[in-house]
């Protein structure tokens, strides 16, 4: 659907289908809405929300008979809120339903098939409605260009050698107070106390003895998965 602009809204598709049966039992023939159109325009045939009168939301522009049915172009108003609302929600793909209100000139019910066939009609008013009468009526989305289908697909960017192994492989602790994290402290208290722990070794004073010795402790996560967020960054940013 295109973006508002200061004309409004813009919407088109087909209001009705020939040939198709509706939710109510009717059929619409090629040719019922020609004189009527004919005879008001566009302009006299309403654009409401929901088939309510006292809610119109903008003007149809165009509308004409085709192969297929009635289809129909219009704007809904930028000044009214309940247009600006439902053009949102026809953005969003909330709301596309389109549904026509008439007065029947001419018809003819068939008993077998208990459907009403429409011949000719005065065309009222064609609305943007939530459930529409002929559920394939519905408000037209454009299709994507050729080759702009391919740009909207999310972006991979390669990560940088080494990156991709160091954030699986940097874990922050367990909060000290869950079960978890007492199972890691305990953990942590044995290895210290036998010197198995892994990790990377430092220098550290034994307490007055002034004679250095090593002990091994375990790497900052955190500070392991900042160093490897701040490559990705430098990566992306080169």
């Amino acid at each position: 659907m295109a973006a508002a602009s200061a004309e409004g809204f813009p919407i088109e598709g087909y209001a009705c289908l020939f040939g198709v049966t509706d939710l109510g039992r009717d059929l619409v023939l090629p040719g019922a809405f020609a004189e009527s159109i004919a005879r008001q325009g566009p302009g006299g045939v309403r654009l409401l929300y929901q088939h309510d009168p006292a809610e119109p939301i903008g003007v149809w522009t165009e509308m004409f008979e085709d192969a297929r049915g009635l289809y129909v172009r219009g704007a809904l108003s930028s000044d009214v809120m309940r247009a600006r609302e439902c053009a949102a929600l026809v953005r969003d793909g909330a709301l596309d339903g389109l549904s026509i209100g008439f007065k029947t000139v001419e018809a003819r019910t068939d008993p077998r098939a208990r459907v009403r066939r429409i011949a000719r009609v005065d065309l009222w008013e064609v609305s943007i409605v939530t459930f529409p009468m002929q559920p394939q009526a519905r408000i037209a989305r454009p299709p994507v260009p050729a080759g702009l289908s391919d740009d909207l697909r999310i972006a991979r960017v390669p990560a940088a050698a080494g990156i991709s192994e160091g954030l699986r492989s940097a874990r922050l602790p367990a909060p000290t107070g869950t079960p978890e994290g007492r199972r890691i402290a305990r953990t942590t208290a044995k290895a210290n106390a036998s010197g198995n722990l892994r990790g990377t070794s430092m220098p550290v004073q034994a307490g007055g003895s002034g004679v250095a010795r090593k002990v091994r402790a375990a790497p900052d996560a955190a500070a392991r998965l900042m160093s490897a967020a701040a490559r990705l960054s430098a990566a992306l940013a080169g």
